[in-house]
């Protein structure tokens, strides 16, 4: 089959969705399809930007090229999943959240627009009607599912895929820090990690890896700086996939802060790694593999309690391994491969 993959970039910046469109581009190839991503350049402000970025989406004809039919369209991400196809599917990601689940709230910035509620009731109003043209419905999430029935009343189905490099990632020890490899910004809470340093009683250390929000990024610094906490908290920047894959082997823990997580790559590569994880109850995503106290740890959104938490894996390093331990079993008990992935999309074309 020849098969488009629709998404959106955002110049400059690569995430999860990025990574997520090459893995389904690459597991296609090697069953034997052809696939290519097509992506448009997306901007969310101003007014006139957003509904042109709309417009762009559902504009695009992926019909055909040089007169051969493109067989399938898999859609990702708004507004790419607009696109026009007698033959498509939509695998979201999530949909453009600051119209849903964070409109009027602190991580969110759309009511802050002047025509913030025209844009909103207009994003809305389109995936009411767009979303429901594909032929099959996929999230890769409980949480994402949840979320469109809950806003637009359209059922879907989660499914679970592995993240990149899964079978490189192991376990060697358990060393004295905590790894927290996230794209910096406000809605991943670096801040609660970074505030919950100054109430550690042990010597654990906190590396914190990823490039993201300057604003964000300066914020941290200067709060390391203004708390003395240069030698308990490292900002590692970028870092390579070596790197990460080394120190999720090493770390004592991995914290997990961000709020209402569409999926949670990290939590996979943590569990892959036999580390549990540090949440909060509000993750979002990364609860539908976290049980409490067995695999992982769900905590107050306080940084005492956070810090409190840390320090109780450091001093008990025996629960950290039982803990990791119970994480890898429990995500080998989950159908999550790419087989599964694959046919599952593919069910109704082929």
């Amino acid at each position: 089959m020849k098969i488009a993959i629709a998404s959106v970039q955002i110049p400059f910046i690569t995430g999860g969705a990025e990574i997520l469109a090459e893995l389904l581009k690459n597991e296609l190839i090697k069953r034997k399809h052809r696939a290519e991503i097509v992506t448009i350049p997306f901007k969310w402000y101003p007014t006139k930007t957003l509904i042109n970025s709309m417009l762009m989406g559902r504009m695009m004809d992926l019909t055909e090229v040089n007169g051969e039919v493109i067989d399938l369209v898999i859609g990702l991400k708004f507004p790419a999943y607009y696109v026009r196809h007698p033959n498509k599917a939509l695998w979201l990601l999530h949909q453009h959240r600051q119209a849903y689940d964070l409109w009027d709230t602190d991580f969110g910035d759309l009511h802050t627009l002047p025509d913030g509620e025209f844009l909103r009731n207009t994003i809305i109003k389109n995936d009411n009607e767009f979303i429901k043209e594909a032929r099959r419905i996929f999230t890769i999430s409980k949480n994402t599912t949840a979320r469109l029935k809950k806003y637009n009343n359209i059922d879907s189905i989660p499914l679970y895929h592995p993240p990149k490099n899964h079978e490189k990632l192991n376990c060697k020890e358990y060393e004295d820090f905590i790894f927290y490899p996230s794209r910096i910004d406000k809605l991943k809470r670096q801040r609660l990690l970074v505030s919950a340093a100054k109430f550690l009683e042990t010597n654990v250390k906190i590396y914190i890896a990823g490039g993201g929000s300057q604003s964000e990024i300066e914020y941290l610094k200067e709060y390391i700086r203004q708390n003395s906490l240069e030698e308990r908290v490292k900002l590692l920047g970028f870092i390579s996939e070596e790197e990460k894959i080394d120190l999720y082997s090493r770390c004592l823990a991995v914290y997990f802060g961000a709020y209402d997580e569409d999926y949670g790559y990290i939590t996979l590569e943590a569990f892959f790694s036999a580390k549990p994880c540090i949440v909060h109850a509000d993750a979002g995503g990364p609860l539908e593999f976290i049980t409490d106290n067995e695999n992982s740890y769900v905590v107050e959104e306080n940084p005492e309690m956070l810090a409190k938490k840390i320090d109780f894996l450091l001093k008990n390093k025996e629960e950290a391994r039982r803990a990791g331990k119970a994480a890898l079993k429990s995500i080998s008990d989950m159908n999550i491969n790419w087989d599964h992935v694959i046919n599952s999309m593919l069910g109704d074309y082929i």
